[in-house]
């Protein structure tokens, strides 16, 4: 098939949406699929595993849509498929465009609505009913899927997973090092980093004075240098914050570290989690988010419902040695059901259904 992937935000801005769109068009490229990627995102320097066409813009807001425009009415492309968070004028204008092409697209959610949020309801109501009926809503999770199903009842509301390949985290670990937690985020609020440093001082209140640890927080962005000054100011000498790592890195990084938390409230899917999962850490989230997909309490970690109880999980992890060694075991061995043969079959499922013409047995191989 011939498929525009179109999002407001892509490489070289890291983040969640940023790396799966980058990663799904190069998994679909290798399928056999011709993918170009639509963004708005500047660079100083063309990628060039993956065509990309970067649209005006100003501040990520697109300024001028006529190349989309051409692109999408050109008849070069067979569905659009947009990628949304809260605010994606671009995604929203592109799925848009297509309706008014009746060219078949399908649009997925990559974030979770707050339960009783009421703005981002209605404003995703008032953008679906420009959307025509063949627009196929999608969500990243179950989690996802059922706030949506909520704001839009008329639309059926399937989930289209994020990917991984586990063979470069299943790699052997360090045996000798001290315990160590690690966290991989964007540092914004919506993430929760304060709240984090709030539960390591707890589990470190909660262990034993004389049992070494280490935590590390990888990620930057707009709360980064206020989480170093609260890392000072509470005394964390412990916690370390490297910033921006390459995958390779953290990869590296993961291969002495024992448990990784996810703090965020709201985290719609958590391919951070799932990456670390694969790569034998045991798995701390909040049971709210989408991270209990791939994530089941006792086996491939454990989910809580408040940072007091994630810190009197890790402690107890901590301190339980056969119980850690277990859930390390069964991570390392076991791999999730995100990979992305499976993702790709579902994602290609979807764009069939677009087309009643054709069926996924027909979908012809165009790169």
């Amino acid at each position: 098939m011939r498929i525009a992937l179109v999002s407001d935000v892509y490489l070289p801005r890291l983040g969640g949406i940023e790396m799966h769109v980058h990663d799904l068009a190069v998994q679909l490229r290798r399928a056999g699929h011709a993918v170009t990627v639509f963004t708005a995102t500047p660079a100083d320097s063309p990628a060039t595993d993956v065509p990309v066409v970067r649209l005006p813009s100003l501040a990520g807001v697109p300024t001028s849509l006529d190349a989309l425009r051409f692109a999408l009415g050109s008849g070069e492309y067979d569905v659009v498929h947009a990628h949304t968070s809260f605010f994606s004028p671009l995604a929203w204008n592109a799925t848009r465009l297509a309706a008014d092409l009746n060219l078949p697209a399908v649009i997925t959610l990559h974030s979770l609505p707050a339960p009783d949020g009421v703005v981002l309801p209605w404003l995703l109501a008032h953008v679906d009913r420009d959307f025509g009926p063949r627009v196929r809503w999608t969500a990243v999770s179950e989690a996802v899927a059922r706030r949506l199903r909520t704001v839009l009842p008329h639309r059926p509301i399937a989930v289209l997973h994020n990917g991984i390949d586990p063979a470069p985290w299943q790699q052997p670990p360090v045996d000798d090092h001290s315990l160590t937690i690690v966290s991989t985020m964007r540092l914004t609020q919506r993430k929760r980093p304060d709240a984090l440093l709030e539960t390591l001082q707890d589990i470190r209140r909660r262990v034993p004075a004389d049992l070494p640890l280490r935590a590390v927080i990888i990620g930057t962005g707009p709360r980064a240098a206020a989480i170093a000054r609260a890392t000072r100011r509470r005394g964390l000498d412990w916690v370390e914050l490297p910033g921006r790592l390459t995958r390779y890195e953290i990869q590296q990084l993961y291969l002495a570290a024992d448990i990784y938390l996810a703090p965020a409230e709201l985290e719609s899917f958590g391919v951070a989690a799932l990456e670390a999962r694969s790569a034998g850490l045991a798995v701390v989230a909040m049971a709210s988010g989408g991270v209990g997909e791939f994530v089941r309490d006792g086996i491939e970690g454990f989910l809580v419902d408040d940072h007091e109880e994630m810190a009197e999980v890790t402690a107890g992890l901590l301190t339980d040695r056969p119980l850690l060694q277990k859930l390390q075991a069964h991570n390392r061995f076991t791999e999730p059901s995100m990979t992305w043969p499976t993702v790709i079959e579902q994602h290609v499922a979807q764009y069939a259904l677009t087309q009643p013409a054709l069926s996924v047995g027909y979908l012809p191989s165009t790169a």
